[in-house]
């Protein structure tokens, strides 16, 4: 239950984001919070991260929904419910729910809307979606690299439905 409650509440903050960004930002002078440093500004990414892939919308629908499915069946079907597995099934909320918040903009409009800009360091303007995945990578290889064994992955093997139980 945490796991839906969590992926509805960050889908929904990246919607509400993305609409307030449209509200007051589209056509209008980026809104400095820090000058120099950080902005909010009106973006149409019609890309992938840091804009690459332009204009490849249907490759980006098809390969997004495949990986939210994969995501959901892996995160609610076969992984177990123990404490052992969830900094991991927090990394599946932060990828399902980026996936689908940008996935939500790519059907709707054929571009997903970014919004913030550290200017300070030029980085490329992101999401609230975009920041959960990022976020979900980051995680997951920490986890792969200071927590989990291989064997921690066995509730993978899709050819067995037992799950494995720490």
């Amino acid at each position: 239950m945490f796991e839906i409650i969590a992926i509805i509440f960050l889908i929904s903050l990246d919607q509400i984001v993305k609409y307030l960004t449209v509200l007051h930002l589209q056509g209008q002078a980026h809104f400095v919070v820090l000058d120099k440093v950080f902005e909010f500004v009106y973006v149409e990414n019609r890309g992938a991260a840091f804009g690459i892939l332009q204009n490849q919308q249907g490759l980006f629908k098809v390969f997004t929904g495949i990986f939210i499915v994969i995501a959901i069946y892996v995160l609610f079907k076969k992984m177990p419910r123990t404490k052992h597995y969830m900094l991991l099934r927090v990394t599946a909320v932060l990828f399902i729910a980026g996936g689908i918040g940008n996935l939500i903009d790519r059907v709707r409009l054929n571009y997903v809307i970014d919004t913030f800009y550290f200017k300070l360091i030029d980085f490329p303007v992101f999401n609230v979606a975009d920041s959960c995945v990022v976020i979900g990578s980051i995680l997951f290889v920490l986890l792969l690299l200071f927590k989990y064994k291989d064997t921690d992955f066995e509730f993978l093997n899709f050819r067995s439905n037992k799950k494995d139980v720490k």
